[in-house]
C-alpha cells in the first residue's frame, strides 16, 4: 500500500486481531499497559540509557529493566529485545503453537534499530578500545527487530521491515493486512518496536521539538513531544484460519490508508489535506463512514504545529460529530515511541474495544477550544458503545497513515 486503500476491504476477507504484546514505560506486558492508560498519569523521567545532562531537555519514557520475565538472547540490540519480548506474548495470548507460525509473516517498523548499540560502539572506538565488539553493530540497521523475531519464532513467511519515521508500524500493519488478504500468510505479526538513543534524542532537541515539560498534546500551552521507547504487537489472522483453530477474535483490523504531503521535510501542510486523506481511505477499506467512528488515537505529539493540522483534518472529516468522537493521544502517557508508536496504539485501541473505554490525555490544562476537538481528560471515558477505532500516525517527510480497528462480531 502506498497511497490509497491495501485492497478492496468491501469483498476481501476479515483479518483477526487474535493476540497482544506491549512493553513500555509503563512496564513489561499488555497487563502493565492497560493499568497505566487507566491510571492517566504519564511514565517519564530522566533517561539512564544516556546521559542527558548536556541536553537541552532531560525527560523520556524509559522501559524498567528491573523485572524481565525472560531472559534475553546475547547480541540482539534493546529495541531487538523489546520486539521479541512483545512478539512472544502477543503469541501466548493468541494460544499459537510453534508449527502454526512456520509459515507466518513478520511485518514491523522501526526508526532507529540498534542505533544505541551503535552509539557505544562509536564511544568505544573514539576511546581506541582494542577489542571493539562487532557482534554489538551487528542488529544496527532498521530491520533488526523484525529479523529477531522471525529467527527467535521460526517465522518463514514474508518478513518486512518498514521505515517511515512516525508511521512505520501503522504502514507495517497496513503491510500485514494486504498481504492476509492476499493470501500471502495465514498468520502475521505485526508491529513495531524501538528503543532511545542519544542521536536521535538530541536530534529533536535540536529541532526544539521536545517539551521539557511532559508532552500535553491539544492544549493551548502545548510546547512539544515527550519521547519514549517500547513495543507494540498484534497477531493477526484470517477469519478462515483463526476459526479453524477456535481462536478468540480480540478485533479486526478493518482498514488503512495513506498519503504523502509531498510539501516539507519535517513539517506538516497547513491544509490537513494529507492527514484527512489517509483517514477517509482507511475508513473507505473498511467500509465504514465517519459517523462510524466511535473514539480516535490521535497522532497527538503535542507540537503547537502538528496538533493544529491533525485538529483540522479530524474536523473536515468527521464535520459536526467532531465534537461528540472521543479523541486521545496515548504518546500523552508513554511518549513518542517513533518507528513503533503505531504498534503500541494499535494495542492501545484493541483495549479500548474489548472494554468500551478511551483513555485519559495526559498534561494539566484544559483542551486548546481553537482545536474543536471532545478531548478525554481527567479519567477514562466509558463508552455505550465502541465498534470503530481509528489510529493516526502523520511522519517526517510528510508521511500519513491510518488504520481501522473494529470491534470482533460477537
Amino acid at each position: 500500500m502506498v497511497s490509497g486503500p491495501v485492497s478492496d476491504g468491501a469483498s476481501a476477507p476479515p483479518v483477526l486481531v487474535t493476540g497482544l504484546g506491549a512493553l513500555c514505560g509503563f512496564g513489561r506486558g499488555v497487563e502493565a499497559l492497560l493499568a497505566g492508560l487507566r491510571r492517566g498519569r504519564p511514565a517519564f523521567g530522566e533517561p539512564t540509557v544516556f546521559d542527558a545532562a548536556n541536553h537541552r531537555t532531560r525527560l523520556a519514557s524509559e522501559v524498567p529493566e528491573d523485572a524481565p520475565s525472560q531472559p534475553w538472547a546475547p547480541g540482539l540490540s534493546r529495541g531487538d529485545r523489546f520486539a521479541v519480548h512483545a512478539a512472544n506474548e502477543a503469541v501466548a495470548h493468541a494460544g499459537l503453537t510453534p508449527s502454526a507460525l512456520t509459515r507466518a509473516g513478520v511485518f514491523f517498523g522501526s526508526s532507529n534499530g540498534g542505533l544505541l548499540e551503535g552509539e557505544a560502539f562509536f564511544r568505544r572506538l573514539r576511546a581506541g578500545q582494542a577489542r571493539l565488539g562487532l557482534r554489538s553493530v551487528a542488529s544496527h540497521q532498521n530491520n533488526g527487530p523484525g529479523d529477531a523475531v522471525a529467527r527467535a519464532l521460526g517465522c518463514t513467511g514474508p518478513v518486512l521491515t518498514c521505515s517511515s519515521a512516525c508511521t512505520s508500524a501503522n504502514m507495517a500493519l497496513a503491510a500485514a493486512l494486504c498481504a492476509l488478504r492476499r493470501g500471502e500468510c495465514d498468520v502475521a505479526l505485526a508491529g513495531g518496536a524501538d528503543a532511545l538513543s542519544e542521536v536521535t534524542y538530541a536530534g529533536f532537541n535540536a529541532l526544539r521539538a521536545i517539551d521539557p515539560a511532559p508532552a500535553r498534546p491539544f492544549r493551548a500551552d502545548r510546547a512539544g513531544l515527550s519521547m519514549g521507547e517500547g513495543a507494540g504487537v498484534l497477531v493477526l489472522e484470517t477469519a478462515r484460519h483463526a476459526a479453524a483453530r477456535g481462536a478468540v477474535a480480540l478485533a479486526e483490523l478493518a482498514g488503512a490508508g495513506s498519503t504523502c504531503d509531498a510539501h516539507h521535510m519535517s513539517a506538516p501542510k497547513d491544509d490537513g489535506r494529507g492527514p484527512f486523506e489517509a483517514m477517509r481511505r482507511a475508513l473507505a477499506d473498511a467500509d465504514e463512514l465517519p459517523s462510524a467512528v466511535s473514539f480516535v488515537n490521535a497522532h497527538g505529539t503535542g507540537t503547537p504545529h502538528n496538533d493544529v493540522v491533525e485538529a483540522r483534518a479530524l474536523r473536515e472529516l468527521l464535520g459536526d460529530l467532531v465534537r461528540d468522537v472521543p479523541v486521545t493521544s496515548t504518546k500523552s502517557l508513554v511518549g513518542h515511541l517513533l518507528g513503533a508508536c503505531g504498534g503500541l496504539e494499535a494495542v492501545a485501541c484493541v483495549l479500548g474495544l474489548l472494554h468500551r473505554e478511551v483513555h485519559p490525555t495526559a498534561g494539566p490544562g484544559d483542551a486548546d477550544p481553537e482545536l474543536g476537538l471532545d478531548l478525554v481528560l481527567g479519567g477514562v471515558r466509558r463508552l455505550a458503545a465502541a465498534r470503530v477505532a481509528m489510529s493516526n500516525n502523520l511522519a517526517f517527510g510528510g508521511n500519513n497513515c491510518t488504520i481501522v480497528l473494529r470491534r470482533a462480531a460477537s
